[in-house]
């Protein structure tokens, strides 16, 4: 792959490509692999939450240019010849919208595109509400794209050699949480009060904020109407994170699943470590109807437990 890049990128009848597939696969990998061996300084490779937050804030700063959109790619891209996303899937009808620019505005630019998801195309936005209206970028991924699907019946994250790789891999999943447990851990009270956090021009509501840990319960940040960007902008702050009082997820709205779905993406990407306290086994807790929860599991299921079978 390394010796034919130079062609591939210099000729014109290249085509992007789009990798899907289970969890744990390697699609990152094989991802990074092209990424480092393409030989090109313009090219840039990004988890897709991330940049599509930078896109929302770029085109509120340049909402009066006659097109926001393209000045803002400008901004963001410069003379990008390649661009790598990871993680591409799309949930909400008005990102869906936004999507749908984008890719027509980067094939029009001549940008080679390099995707990887945990969807095959005909799989994103799957709200039957929702879906026919995002058939046409769809269509564009099928003709502008191969798509090529990457198998296997191993999920690579559940290795245990991967673990000393990420800070992340290297946090802790905790039930019931009993004070004993708390203590191993240095975690606070279960019962804390609320202390305002300012993000961005907006306050949430944190547990304990500590130098660059801080301490949430589940609802401050997923039962609230919070977004990726608020989670992006305060792993710039903390690098230490704990969530208490997780509840069963199957119990909760898909929204609320939605939105804790985004944060763990979020937390691993920027490879935050994690405590998460719960009151039930983990995959009791992430039982729900959200399609996505099988990337928040394989993600999790990377913790290291701390059960009611440890002592107390």
């Amino acid at each position: 792959m390394a010796e034919r890049m130079p062609a591939l990128l210099q000729s014109t009848a290249v085509r992007s490509l789009y990798l899907h597939g289970a969890v744990g696969r390697g699609k990152s990998w094989l991802l990074d692999g092209l990424f480092r061996a393409a030989p090109l300084e313009e090219k840039r490779r990004l988890h897709f939450h991330d940049f599509f937050a930078q896109l929302h804030q770029g085109m509120f700063r340049h909402r009066q240019a006659v097109d926001p959109l393209a000045s803002t790619l400008d901004e963001l891209l410069e003379n990008c010849r390649l661009l790598c996303f990871d993680e591409f899937h799309v949930h909400d009808i008005g990102d869906a919208m936004l999507i749908t620019r984008l890719f027509k505005a980067l094939f029009e630019r001549g940008i080679l595109l390099v995707v990887t998801s945990n969807y095959p195309p005909e799989g994103l936005l799957p709200n039957p509400l929702y879906h026919q209206r995002f058939l046409p970028v769809i269509e564009l991924i099928n003709a502008r794209m191969d798509v090529l699907e990457v198998g296997g019946a191993t999920d690579y994250r559940s290795l245990s050699q991967d673990r000393p790789q990420q800070r992340f891999t290297r946090g802790h999943y905790v039930w019931p949480g009993t004070p004993a447990q708390r203590a191993r851990l240095q975690l606070p009270p279960a019962d804390l009060e609320p202390v305002p956090l300012d993000v961005g021009n907006r306050q949430l509501r944190a547990r304990l904020i500590d130098d660059d840990r801080v301490h949430f319960n589940f609802a401050d940040l997923c039962e609230e109407p919070t977004a990726v960007i608020d989670y992006l902008a305060l792993c710039k702050r903390f690098e230490r994170w704990s969530i208490d009082h997780l509840p069963l997820l199957d119990e909760c709205s898909t929204a609320v699943q939605q939105r804790f779905i985004n944060l763990i993406d979020v937390l691993y990407d920027q490879d935050k470590t994690l405590i998460l306290v719960g009151e039930r086994p983990l995959a009791e807790s992430l039982a729900g109807s959200v399609i996505d929860l099988m990337r928040t599991r394989s993600r999790l299921g990377q913790l290291i437990l701390l059960d009611e079978q440890l002592p107390r």
